[in-house]
């Protein structure tokens, strides 16, 4: 029997899950940890510094419509951190329809975004809830750069570029898989949709901070395009990202095409089995917990009009760090009052961006923005 509590971490046994629930814990809100296994999740929640101060619960749970409704039924925020979402989204939405609650999740899958905004956002407004994937540092800071840049007037396109150094999650390696064997990446150009070219090549970019150029890849497409269709100061926008390893990034191309081709022909169970096998195969085990001076984040945003430019680049650390605390901030702001909009939004759209950087600010996780203004 589960006690009532205002929030539901879904997939709490993940890295990013534990963050969330470490952060839930600073900000004083009772949580439901849960997940398909509890022994899991429950020796991931005991690593967490501080736990024993925490309100909180460890639940078992299958990943069916019913079963998430009845644990949601009380909650009034979801934090879903289970993928791949476009395979296990679907099932998690629905129970939040159905249950009432908001909700949130750390995807990097373009073409999950765009089936929630066109499938699922409407139906989460007309109940007065939020529908939010991407609360994440890859997307949600560089969003905050860019929304710095278009408080200047006139500007329409975007040019994104997000950079970050450490080690990466199973969850996080899965899903450049899954980006790249089973969905199509999209640029917004003149508010249209248009596919990157899907040759799996890497772009040649100039990383503000450093002499060295870096290498990118569209990386399914990000979030950015998605969130800023909606946008009516913003026609295009395009966004790379990467790692500070050179050499990394140029064996990136070489598995992702070694994976495409074994999977070619299978039908999705399989192919999905092969990339998860692909994907633990690269990284297994649990990434060692951030060390603010080896793990770094850097995002910069160039916007520009036909008489304008302006460019703002924010320098951070721990990645994932970032990501839970957006998270728990984001529950933390829904708890207490209506976000500014509903339905399907961007974190920024639903919270403000500025409150956002402050936030990230106060707990010493990105530097003050550089912010320059051309016009």
């Amino acid at each position: 029997m589960t006690t009532a509590k205002p929030v539901v971490v879904y997939g709490a046994s993940g890295y990013t899950g534990r963050l969330i629930c470490e952060y839930l814990r600073e900000y004083n809100v009772p949580f439901i940890a849960a997940g398909r296994d509890k022994r899991r999740i429950q020796e991931t929640i005991d690593k967490i510094p501080g736990i024993e101060t925490a309100d909180y619960e460890v639940v078992e749970v299958s990943h069916e419509v019913e079963s998430l409704t009845e644990l949601f039924s009380s909650a009034k925020v979801v934090c879903n951190t289970v993928g791949p979402f476009s395979k296990y989204g679907h099932e998690v939405v629905e129970a939040c329809i159905r249950a009432g609650a908001h909700y949130l999740d750390t995807t990097g899958e373009q073409d999950w975004l765009i089936e929630c905004d066109e499938t699922y956002g409407e139906r989460m407004g007309e109940h007065g809830l939020l529908l939010a994937p991407g609360v994440a540092q890859m997307y949600t800071t560089g969003e905050i750069a860019a929304n710095i840049c278009l408080e200047t007037p006139g500007l329409d396109t975007l040019d994104i570029l997000v950079f970050w150094r450490g080690f990466p999650t199973v969850a996080s390696t899965r899903t450049i898989l899954v980006n790249a064997a089973l969905s199509k990446a999209h640029y917004l150009e003149q508010n249209r949709y248009l596919e990157w070219p899907a040759d799996g090549g890497l772009y040649d970019v100039t990383v503000p901070g450093q002499h060295e150029a870096g290498l990118a890849l569209p990386w399914g497409g990000t979030s950015h395009p998605v969130w800023f269709k909606r946008d009516p100061r913003v026609a295009n926008v395009k966004a790379l990202g990467g790692v500070f390893d050179r050499q990394l990034m140029q064996g990136v191309p070489l598995i992702v095409k070694a994976v495409v081709e074994q999977i070619q022909g299978l039908p999705d169970s399989e192919k999905y089995k092969i990339l998860d096998e692909q994907a633990a195969a690269v990284r297994s085990e649990m990434p060692p917990r951030e060390n603010p001076r080896i793990n770094t984040s850097m995002d910069s945003v160039h916007a520009s009009g036909p008489l304008g430019r302006a460019h703002c680049v924010i320098h951070g650390n721990s990645n994932y760090k970032q990501t839970g605390l957006l998270q728990a901030f984001s529950v933390y702001s829904l708890l207490q009052q209506a976000p500014k909009r509903v339905g399907f939004a961007s974190a920024c759209q639903a919270f403000g961006h500025r409150e956002l950087l402050g936030v990230l600010r106060s707990f010493g996780l990105v530097l003050e923005p550089i912010h320059s203004v051309y016009s």
